[in-house]
């Protein structure tokens, strides 16, 4: 009996030892596996307990103009973030921010859940928090793990100048945005919407950077960490615009209370020196939070602020267009610019008179003095003469009926009819060529926009050489210093003799300074200014005041043209704005004496 009790306590201690080897053999195993196997996974998944990644935002790049004066700058504002993994280890939290916002917590929900990319990434639930936020949140610090703040840049505008549809503005990115713009773009960032802002987004949006914070068990920071080293933000490019501040400044004034664009380009290089769209708006009204009843007044304004009138809206350009008729006839053969006809006041074609402005008739005329008086008549049967083809064909290459090119988005491209035109409108013979009357003197369905006939006034006056409207002038580098500078594309235009562009310039010098010209109010003493004068009818109101010109004759530097909708005369309404910007421009840059050396007619 004792060798048995002996026996079985001795196998008791054997199944008791065998239990310890098993368990330290398992605990010896799973350490293994742990720390060895799969170190490196379980090491990551306690550094992101512990570590946070902190994106750290760019500075927007300025804008100024060519001069160097501040146009647009950042202004610095407090945005709320809380990080995901905080919000989900503790729900209570969800109630007291929302609290301390003033929303449901519902809605905060969806904020955070619509813009997270991971638990551990810190979203943006607040924009442009005031001091009184802060302080709140800064008071509960302790109570509100993974909740913080950043310092955000809004845009601001220093100056008094607008420049509203130029300049653009800002607005947070869409999910549509943020797969275009790729990875240097996380949600909640803003982004250019209009204007220069979205043109040059990714000049002007920079690079963000990353700094690491070590949080406690509550999601506290308890310190900034140097390993991984923090990666310092790139700020974007300022950028130096073709725009002169104090030019703007006139342009602007000199469209108070009307409707209509003004644009003022560098004959050289396409460099717009002055754009003007009016009604238009406050930059600051869309700086940061744009409050809905400021977004509703504007979308619902009856007089389009938010529209560009320069590049988007699409006019009849009246008498205008003249010269492309005359070029297309010279250019033809069709004529010589000694070819006259008669102006009574109206021209019979079937049925219909077609009438002058003059209802007394000018008499016989050429081709200089029809441009000058800007007569009806004449182009009427001048448009007979040339036909629709021709017409169409130097409508097209002096670059109507497609877009200028310009540096700013939504640019509309106009119409040019021809034939096929007609036809798909009015059905195959359907048609007459009363249309082409019409269109002889800048009428019926041929629509342009402004900059396209600041450019064709640029292109006479460089005889043929078509150039790009451009705002972009140069961009620096904060970091680097490096400047890149836009390089102006040209294009001589074929199948127009220079003799065509002699007559037809000609032909708008006389229209500023002849006796008889409708455009004087455009001269500028000391310069010879050539242009045309428009008044073209609309079938909604008024008729549209339009000019266009160029100066000096001689050595063309800059182009003009002004639109006023339902100004009336272009002679008395748009003319005198242009030639006030004329005059603005020849003060501040004078002209040398070597550069006014006229030509030979």
């Amino acid at each position: 009996m004792l060798n048995l009790r002996e026996g079985n306590g001795g196998f008791r201690k054997l199944v008791f030892f065998a239990a310890i080897a098993l368990a330290s053999a398992i605990l010896v195993w799973r350490m293994f596996y742990l720390q060895i196997l799969h170190q490196t996974e379980y090491r990551l998944r306690s550094d992101r307990n512990r570590i946070r990644q902190i994106t750290v935002k760019p500075p927007r790049g300025l804008i100024y103009d060519r001069n160097g004066v501040l146009l647009v700058e950042n202004r610095p504002t407090f945005s709320l973030y809380a990080t995901p993994y905080d919000l989900k280890q503790e729900p209570v939290l969800w109630d007291e921010l929302a609290g301390l916002l003033g929303i449901p917590a519902g809605e905060l929900k969806k904020r955070v859940r619509k813009k997270m990319t991971g638990y551990f990434r810190p979203v943006r639930i607040a924009r442009e928090v005031d001091f009184k936020l802060v302080s709140q949140v800064e008071e509960s610090r302790l109570d509100l793990p993974g909740v913080g703040f950043w310092v955000e840049p809004v845009r601001a505008y220093p100056t008094s100048i607008r420049a509203s549809h130029l300049l653009g503005y800002i607005g947070e990115v869409t999910p549509e945005e943020l797969k275009r713009l790729g990875g240097d773009y996380q949600p909640g960032d803003n982004v250019g919407k209009k204007g220069i802002e979205k043109t040059y987004e990714q000049l002007l949006h920079g690079k963000p950077g990353v700094r690491y914070v070590e949080v406690d068990a509550l999601g506290r920071e308890v310190r900034t960490l140097e390993n991984p080293p923090p990666e310092d933000p790139v700020p974007g490019d300022n950028l130096y615009l073709t725009l002169d501040a104090e030019l703007q400044m006139l342009a602007e004034r000199l469209m108070q209370d009307v409707r209509g664009g003004l644009i003022l380009e560098d004959v050289q290089d396409g460099g717009i020196l002055a754009m003007v769209s009016k009604p238009d708006y406050d930059p600051a009204l869309l700086s940061g939070i744009i409050r809905p009843d400021v977004w509703k007044s504007l979308v619902e304004n009856p007089d389009d602020p938010l529209y560009d009138r320069c590049i988007q809206s699409l006019y009849p350009p009246g008498s205008t267009f003249k010269p492309v008729l005359a070029i297309a006839a010279l250019s033809e053969g069709v004529i010589q610019p000694s070819w006259t006809a008669v102006c009574t006041g109206a021209l019979r074609f079937g049925r219909r008179y077609f009438k002058c402005w003059n209802a007394k008739g000018h008499g016989r005329l050429d081709l200089y003095h029809a441009i000058e008086q800007s007569c009806n008549v004449y182009f009427y049967q001048l448009g007979l003469k040339t036909g629709l083809e021709a017409w169409s064909k130097y409508a097209r290459l002096l670059g109507f009926g497609q877009k200028t090119g310009v540096d700013l988005p939504l640019e509309s491209s106009g119409v040019v009819p021809d034939k096929p035109y007609f036809d798909r409108r009015y059905g195959k013979g359907k048609w007459t060529n009363g249309l082409l009357l019409n269109l002889a003197v800048g009428q019926g369905d041929l629509l342009v926009t402004p900059i396209q006939m600041v450019r064709l006034a640029a292109t006479i006056a460089r005889k043929g050489v078509m150039v790009r409207p451009h705002l972009f002038h140069h961009s620096i580098n904060p970091t680097t210093g490096k400047a890149t500078f836009f390089r102006a594309d040209s294009l001589r235009i074929r199948g127009v003799p220079q003799a065509a562009f002699d007559v037809v310039r000609e032909g708008m010098r006389l229209v500023v300074e002849g006796d008889a010209g409708t455009g004087k109010a455009a001269r500028v003493p000391g310069i010879h200014v050539a242009g045309k004068t428009g008044t073209a009818q609309n079938p909604h109101g008024k008729d549209h005041a339009w000019f266009i010109g160029f100066a000096p004759f001689e050595n063309p530097r800059v182009a003009v043209v002004v639109l006023v909708e339902n100004g009336g005369s272009g002679g008395a309404v748009a003319a005198p704005r242009a030639g006030a910007l004329l005059r603005k421009y020849f003060e501040k840059y004078p002209v040398a004496s070597g550069e006014m050396i006229a030509e030979k007619k």
